[in-house]
């Protein structure tokens, strides 16, 4: 037997209000799905506590904004490939190495060789495109965990470093790359900035400071931050859009029942290596490029950094689960407590505290969620 509704207000209540109660329910369990839901609050909860500690240190002048969103890009960057990668169940700790071995390709190419810069460049896209693809070949073929096949390279990369570069140079740094460069506009794509009309109207009309030449304080962002989100977005159009990204998170969930509906495991996770050795060519090329000379020790650390910024933002270590948004926030995080604490002149040991802190926390609050996802479903 069926009610009519509309001649039983008490059953219509009652059921606009089990509507209700769904809507409220299936909203919130959309919300606990989302990886990148706790590096959201984290980065309010940061933002909130420097407001308060730092409010008046310049922190979050334009300046100070322009300082930590610099710093954030640039691991950003990384973060945005590692994010990926890490969805499909790897890791690369060679990318640090990476950063080392492509700023000295760079460098070599322009001062030893005399090749242009923008040739210089592509040829280094196309070393870490046969880097990438080699990781991801030998953890295919091999079925060796990729911490131990990217640790072999993250050594062999260091060392191929420093030997070329001392057999070419006599030392491990290589200066005036872009001494005297025609090619301004190329290396303005990298190491250049972009908003400067923006912050020049800001300046005139009164809302940030002018030097003493009458030109704004901050002349623009860099150009990393624009490849920060640029990254970021197209991180996300292929993890939510394409087929592609279902892939990863299928490889990353279960491999063999990903291999069982025909996904190409291996193509795949050698997509992923390219994509995260050609992210870190991206970060050595805009290094190289801003400070015009090449380092083999630099992007020391910089792949813990970027696993650190990644699982800030909510991306498992078992693969499967996360998100490039998530790791934008972590980056954020990661750039605004860096500059805060130089900000506030606490000592910068602290940092280190800080992120061991918060890799602990994220992990806790990210089984926290997913369990309470299991259950809401």
């Amino acid at each position: 037997m069926t009610h009519d509704l509309a001649s039983d207000p008490a059953a219509a209540a009652v059921s606009a209000q089990n509507a209700r109660a769904r809507r409220r329910g299936g909203f919130a369990a959309r919300m606990l799905r989302r990886p990148e839901l706790g590096a959201f609050g984290a980065t309010i909860f940061v933002f909130l506590f420097f407001a308060v500690t730092a409010g008046d240190s310049g922190l979050f002048s334009v300046l100070g904004i322009t300082n930590f969103l610099q710093v954030s890009a640039q691991l950003g960057i990384l973060s945005a490939a590692v994010a990926l990668l890490m969805i499909g169940g790897e890791f690369d700790l060679s990318l640090g190495s990476m950063i080392g071995f492509a700023g000295i390709i760079i460098g070599i190419c322009v001062v030893q060789f005399g090749l242009p810069i923008w040739l210089s460049v592509i040829i280094t896209f196309l070393v870490a495109i046969v880097i990438g693809a080699l990781n991801g070949l030998l953890v295919t073929r091999t079925r060796l965990p990729s911490f131990i096949v990217t640790l072999a390279s993250y050594f062999v990369l260091r060392g191929l470093s420093l030997v070329v570069t001392r057999m070419l140079t006599g030392r491990t740094q290589i200066p005036y790359i872009t001494k005297d460069t025609t090619e301004g506009t190329f290396v303005s794509l990298f190491a250049g900035k972009f908003g400067r009309g923006f912050f020049t109207w800001l300046g005139h009309m009164g809302w940030i400071d002018l030097r003493p030449d009458g030109l704004p304080v901050v002349q623009g962002l860099p150009m990393s931050v624009a490849w920060w989100i640029g990254l970021t977005a197209l991180a996300t159009w292929i993890l939510v859009r394409t087929r592609f990204g279902n892939w990863i998170f299928a490889v990353g969930g279960d491999i063999g029942a990903a291999r069982n509906v025909g996904v190409p495991v291996e193509r795949v996770k050698i997509m992923l290596f390219i994509g995260t050795a050609c992210a870190a060519t991206l970060f050595a090329t805009i290094q190289v490029l801003e400070a015009g000379s090449a380092d083999v020790l630099r992007g020391t650390q910089k792949e813990f950094e970027a696993v650190i910024a990644a699982v800030i933002g909510g991306n498992l270590l078992t693969g499967g689960y996360g998100s490039a948004i998530g790791a934008m926030f972590g980056s954020l995080i990661f750039g605004t407590v860096q500059m805060g604490i130089f900000y506030t002149g606490v000592d910068n040991d602290w940092f280190m505290v800080f992120l061991g802190l918060m890799v602990l926390v994220a992990v806790l609050f990210n089984n926290y969620v997913r369990r309470k996802a299991t259950e809401a479903r």
